[in-house]
């Protein structure tokens, strides 16, 4: 599991690490974003084996039925992060769409996995989220809502957020967590 908890501490490193210490970010200079690029990647390899590799150490049981609410939420985080980046209407509405996305993932996923390594994960991310929304909000100050798009564009999110959604399903059905069999009922 320290494989798993090292991942989810680099990741939170890198992202931070501008807004944390801006003149060293700086000072480092474009060879800075190979070092945080290459941060990233390790941090994602680690979490990934770490978490595969945890020992399943139940800390709370999910409620019944949060399957459904799982799956719906997934769906909505998938399009808040796509939402961040289309000049749609959502993102004059939601000042962070893709770091809210990430807390409605990680939600999502705490809601039906109860277990330690999924807590270190899910949570530890879904708390990254948080403090990166604060230390933009503290670096920028006020927010200057960007000039709205076209609902049209939240809509093509919408559309391929459906398809990317029956994707990362598959992936998890392939890996052998289907998203569709747990705690229904």
């Amino acid at each position: 599991m320290i494989w798993l908890f090292l991942g989810v501490l680099l990741w939170m490193d890198a992202h931070m690490f501008k807004r944390i210490l801006p003149q060293v970010r700086e000072r480092m200079g474009n060879a800075g974003k190979g070092v945080v690029a290459g941060t990233l990647l390790l941090s994602i390899v680690l979490m990934v084996i770490g978490y595969r590799s945890a020992e399943v150490i139940p800390v709370y049981t999910p409620m019944a039925g949060m399957g459904h609410l799982n799956n719906l939420l997934m769906l909505f985080s998938i399009f808040l992060l796509g939402a961040g980046s289309a000049p749609g209407v959502v993102r004059t509405k939601i000042r962070h769409p893709m770091l809210t996305g990430v807390i409605v993932w990680a939600v999502a996923h705490l809601l039906v996995n109860g277990d330690l390594a999924s807590i270190i994960l899910f949570g530890g991310l879904g708390l990254w989220a948080i403090a990166q929304m604060l230390l933009i909000n503290h670096a920028e100050g006020a927010w200057q809502r960007p000039e709205a798009g076209t609902w049209a564009r939240d809509l093509r999110v919408a559309v391929i957020a459906i398809v990317l959604y029956a994707v990362i399903a598959g992936i998890h059905t392939w890996l052998g967590y289907s998203p569709f069999l747990g705690t229904y009922g």
